[in-house]
């Protein structure tokens, strides 16, 4: 009798093994063979859920994906919304290990985006997951009456899409330099900026 094969729930194990392997050896490694040796599998099996490596590349970056996603899901505002904001501006920035290896895997998988065109729409998406959440800041902020007097929500929301964006490259680069707290310090400073006052 042919064995039944569950293929979500061998689709989770490859899931599994290749963020194992993202992890310890990044997004170069995470080959279809070395994730398949990950997994306990063969190769061949594997190619019943990928049949090239883009398709591959897309599936580890769909991942990362839905790890921020479900992060932003569980996001609470529990406090002064300018501390609440500053908060979910930090779950894009690379302040503290599970943070700064989805940073690592972006910047790794952005650059097979330039070889390979079919993987620049997943590449979108991320940015476009940036640009809400800028968006949605600027907007609180003028909803919430915080805002400066006749603030120009498309050009804020670009200057601090381009500030988290900005901030996200240079943590990664230059950690030394640009430490947690001073990262965060201009994450306020900037939304401080944009306000007519404080919060009390």
């Amino acid at each position: 009798m042919p064995k039944i094969v569950n293929h979500d729930t061998q689709r989770r194990i490859v899931a599994e093994a290749a963020l194992r392997v993202i992890r310890q050896s990044g997004l170069e490694q995470a080959t279809v063979r070395r994730i398949a040796e990950e997994a306990g599998l063969s190769p061949g099996s594997m190619r019943h859920y990928f049949s090239t490596q883009v398709e591959l590349f897309s599936f580890c970056m769909n991942l990362f994906i839905e790890r921020v996603e479900k992060r932003l899901e569980a996001f609470e505002f529990e406090g002064p919304l300018l501390w609440d904001l500053k908060r979910l501006l930090l779950q894009f920035l690379p302040v503290d290990d599970e943070r700064t290896l989805e940073m690592e895997v972006w910047f790794a998988f952005h650059s097979k985006t330039l070889i390979y065109t079919e993987l620049r729409r997943i590449g979108s998406t991320v940015q476009d997951g940036l640009y809400k959440a800028s968006r949605f800041v600027v907007e609180e902020l003028i909803k919430n009456k915080l805002s400066r007097p006749g603030m120009d929500i498309e050009l804020e929301t670009e200057k601090l899409y381009a500030l988290i964006d900005g901030l996200a490259v240079h943590r990664l680069m230059q950690p030394k330099r640009l430490s947690v707290e001073r990262l965060e310090y201009i994450v306020e400073s900037h939304l401080t900026a944009l306000c007519t006052f404080t919060e009390k």
